[in-house]
């Protein structure tokens, strides 16, 4: 079985990338779905968060307050520490038990943060990066989610930069066109080398 992790910057396309991978026979797990089932209504996090950062952090709904967490984390780089080391762990054990379920010749980590958190590495045979270039990032955020681009630019700031994601990939799809025809024909030839 081979063990791929796919990243990118926020906006690049990563999660499209996977989601082909996915369609070809790959087994995907997605650490942010699994990071967003705890810190939903219900989630595992919910009590470690209400206890560390207050009521006020959770919703009504019983789930975490996303804006008020992303504004504290940027505001506070010991509170984005505080939060991961809640995440982290449950997130850990969610992929342990995905990878025991899986029975495909590949299985792909979808890991935003893959080149900011060294324990990744070892784990994986290879790493493909989702590359294009920032304008680009920006203006898919934008219309995806209708953030500001001045907090666009905040969050692509807190990532590894382009240069230090290419430098970490074992291959790069390059994504800069919204032509999805193209991408799942590089998709494709990518995932031939693993198996499918």
């Amino acid at each position: 079985m081979w063990r791929v992790g796919i990243t990118g910057g926020i906006g690049s396309g990563k999660s499209t990338a996977a989601g082909l991978m996915r369609q070809m026979g790959a087994d995907v797990i997605d650490a942010d779905a699994l990071a967003r089932q705890c810190t939903e209504a219900g989630g595992r996090a919910i009590p470690s968060i209400r206890e560390r950062f207050g009521a006020e952090m959770v919703t009504t709904e019983g789930a975490m307050d996303r804006q008020r967490m992303r504004e504290l984390v940027f505001r506070e780089p010991a509170a984005k520490q505080a939060l991961e080391a809640i995440v982290h762990p449950m997130v850990g054990l969610a992929i342990q038990e995905a990878m025991a379920n899986s029975h495909s010749p590949c299985l792909v980590f979808d890991i935003p943060l893959l080149v900011e958190s060294p324990r990744w590495r070892p784990q994986l045979d290879r790493v493909v990066v989702v590359d294009c270039n920032e304008s680009t990032q920006v203006r898919r955020v934008q219309a995806r989610n209708g953030l500001a681009p001045d907090m666009i630019e905040r969050i692509i700031s807190q990532q590894a930069s382009r240069s230090l994601r290419l430098q970490a990939a074992d291959a790069v799809l390059y994504n800069d066109s919204d032509d999805l025809e193209a991408l799942k024909a590089d998709v494709a030839k990518l995932v031939r080398r693993f198996g499918l």
